[in-house]
């Protein structure tokens, strides 16, 4: 059973969007079970000006990043690193067991969108991810998804493993 809390926060999840010229960037999440969290943060006098969220999964992890969103939004860096999961489930006013790993991805997301951020200040360039579009033989002779690289059928358009759509191209 769910919170008014979390349901509130699944029905109208806030800060809910992109923030395209973001100084911190955080994905975390696991395709193969379904939940996947993106946080976005404007940094303004090392204080989360703006935040905004992307997050495929359940009604848990919908309202895991709204409200993390507002918990940490106008605080400074060093307070928002303080956010652990349990902060987050608190919040929510409690998660059930088998949600629980849904405040460690909220939490996850902003410290690694936290880490983007001071990397960035600092000057290091986070090596670009190559992800391939397309299916291709890149381990010999069986077909593999580009996506999670679990093998695939020759000609197959669809993963899974990762339930993913495959762009067969030879």
């Amino acid at each position: 059973m769910y919170s008014k809390t979390v349901m509130d926060h699944f029905r109208n999840p806030r800060n809910v969007g992109v923030i395209d010229d973001a100084e911190g960037m955080g994905e975390v999440g696991n395709p193969l079970c379904g939940d996947m969290m993106t946080i976005y943060l404007k940094i303004r006098d090392e204080k989360i000006e703006d935040i905004k969220f992307q997050t495929f999964g359940c009604g848990a992890a919908i309202a895991v990043s709204s409200i993390l969103t507002e918990m940490v939004k106008g605080k400074s860096i060093e307070e928002a690193k303080k956010v652990t999961n349990k902060d987050v489930a608190e919040a929510l006013e409690g998660l059930p067991k088998n949600k629980l790993h849904c405040s460690n991805l909220g939490a996850d997301a902003l410290h690694v969108a936290i880490r983007d951020y001071e990397d960035k200040k600092a000057g290091k360039k986070k090596p670009e991810l190559k992800r391939k579009e397309q299916h291709e033989h890149a381990h010999g002779d069986k077909c593999h998804c580009p996506y999670c690289d679990s093998e695939i059928v020759e000609g197959a358009t669809f993963c899974k493993s990762c339930q993913s759509e495959v762009e067969v191209q030879h």
